[in-house]
């Protein structure tokens, strides 16, 4: 399993970084998440401070271009596997430096991939 790190997740259940949150459960992964508001989806914490999660294999972005400036440096440390840009978080300047950090870049629904067996 792929622990996932949800950043811009939100308790509101019509936001993709919610449903995310739910199917990636639903796919047996482990899950974390960092927003803008503490709260809680199912039993995951949505934490609003950068904690220094462990073993994240995955970072799912739900944050426009401009608002993730700010965890640039942040999710670099992580030293996550891939990061997926889900659409509206398409960034070039964030891709760069992701790939200079040996990161893969994915451009994709986490619906989608999770539906399609290509997470």
């Amino acid at each position: 399993m792929k622990k996932t790190l949800v950043i811009g997740a939100s308790e509101n259940p019509q936001r993709y970084s919610n449903m995310a949150v739910h199917k990636l459960l639903a796919y047996n992964h482990p899950v974390v998440a960092i927003g803008s508001r503490k709260g809680m989806i199912e039993d995951v914490v949505i934490e609003t401070e950068k904690i220094q999660f462990e073993d994240i294999h995955t970072i799912t972005l739900y944050l426009n271009p401009a608002r993730q400036v700010e965890y640039y440096q942040y999710m670099i440390a992580l030293k996550p596997l891939r990061i997926i840009f889900n659409p509206g978080t398409e960034n070039i300047d964030f891709y760069i430096l992701a790939k200079e950090n040996n990161i893969e870049v994915c451009e994709a629904c986490t619906l989608v991939l999770l539906s399609t067996g290509l997470y």
